[in-house]
């Protein structure tokens, strides 16, 4: 894969990056594993014996972000060996876990869910619920003590299953052990070629009779069928990064006559993208990880990928239901306020449009309707 991206900010965005970041905003699509601190995980390594490339922090996030976008998948990768080498104590859990929450509130966070594969932190004898009951410890201490300040932050579990490990009925299970203990969804995660959402079909079956909401990775490495599949096996209600879905968008090769007189190209859409816009199925799209990770190459016209390649301002001006996502905070470099920033750049985004953002993740999100409309009232209200 071949990426050009750039730092968080230029001069020109700097002013509208700190407004963005005193707003609310909602993150669907954050992996706990991908947004240590890179002082704790120098901390949690040398406790650990675990062995890093650096130990001195602003070095150590400067090389995940170069691994980031070097193009190799190998390179980009490597953040998560080392993330998760130290992630394997109940007390190192609940750490990363209050961090994440103090961290999103920093950036102006204010309903999020996390997603991570409790079967990947099991090295130390941790069972499943161990693991899961130290994450949530960790997002309760979070929560309260920034209620304590008089503010808001929720945050709800998604309990990812690796698709390589064949472990997914596990995982359903655990997320209907910890359903009303903090867990609020489901997901599939790994390596999309290879391992599509139907060969966890019974999980699905089983995630959907208990009546537990699920998204799915689609449309990242994989393309329309993928996503298809996730829509079908998966019963997904809203997809992970989803942008192939733009494999199936097209022109007439034709002209048709506009209302002007003029010339005008029609847009086709294909059966899984009109499904996906018309149902307003929500793309959980980050940007600058789908850059690095060669989601968006198809899109380039000379190979060479930029944010401006991206298409999520096709997909937002057909109607989809696009939200921003930093994906991996550490690993990527990034955060929500920088993400949002780069499309207002990058698009020429109002304010009025990056609210829209927040309205359709958080009118996507697994909480209940009071908690949603309590929240929509809240963000509205700033935003103007």
């Amino acid at each position: 894969m071949t990426a050009t991206s750039s730092p968080e900010t230029t001069g020109s965005t700097d002013s509208l990056l700190e407004q963005i970041r005193s707003l609310p905003k909602v993150s669907l699509h954050d992996h706990l594993d991908g947004g240590l601190r890179p002082a704790t995980l120098i901390e949690l390594a040398r406790e650990a014996g675990v062995e890093l490339p650096t130990e001195d922090p602003e070095a150590l996030a400067r090389r995940f972000r170069e691994n980031a976008d070097s193009g190799s998948l190998e390179r980009y990768l490597e953040a998560f060996g080392l993330t998760t080498a130290v992630m394997q104590t109940a007390q190192n859990l609940r750490r990363v876990a209050r961090e994440y929450v103090e961290d999103l509130a920093a950036d102006g966070v204010v309903y999020a869910e996390v997603r991570w594969a409790p079967e990947q932190h099991q090295q130390q004898g941790l069972s499943l619920d161990e693991a899961v009951e130290a994450v949530q410890a960790g997002l309760e201490e979070g929560m309260a003590a920034l209620e304590d300040e008089d503010r808001i932050v929720v945050v709800g579990q998604l309990i990812s299953a690796m698709r390589q490990s064949d472990r997914a009925d596990e995982a359903v299970e655990l997320a209907k052990r910890h359903r009303d203990r903090g867990v609020v969804g489901f997901d599939i995660a790994g390596p999309e070629h290879g391992f599509p959402p139907s060969r966890f079909a019974p999980a699905f079956t089983a995630l959907a009779e208990a009546m537990i909401p699920a998204t799915v990775h689609a449309g990242e490495a994989d393309g329309v069928e993928s996503i298809r599949d996730a829509l079908v096996s998966g019963r997904a209600q809203r997809l992970g990064h989803g942008v192939r879905i733009a494999e199936d968008v097209s022109i007439s090769e034709e002209p048709v006559t506009s209302d002007d007189g003029g010339d005008a190209y029609e847009v086709i859409l294909g059966d899984v993208a009109r499904w996906v816009r018309d149902r307003q199925v929500h793309l959980e799209v980050s940007p600058t990880s789908n850059l690095q990770t060669g989601a968006i190459a198809p899109f380039a016209s000379d190979g060479t990928a930029t944010i401006t390649d991206h298409p999520f301002d096709m997909l937002y001006q057909l109607g989809f239901n696009v939200g921003v996502n930093t994906d991996n905070r550490l690993v990527s470099g990034v955060t929500l306020s920088g993400e949002l920033a780069l499309l207002a750049e990058a698009f020429g985004y109002e304010l009025a449009e990056l609210a829209d953002f927040q309205i359709n993740a958080l009118e996507s999100s697994f909480l209940g309707q009071e908690e949603r409309e309590a929240l929509s009232a809240l963000i509205l209200e700033a935003w103007q």
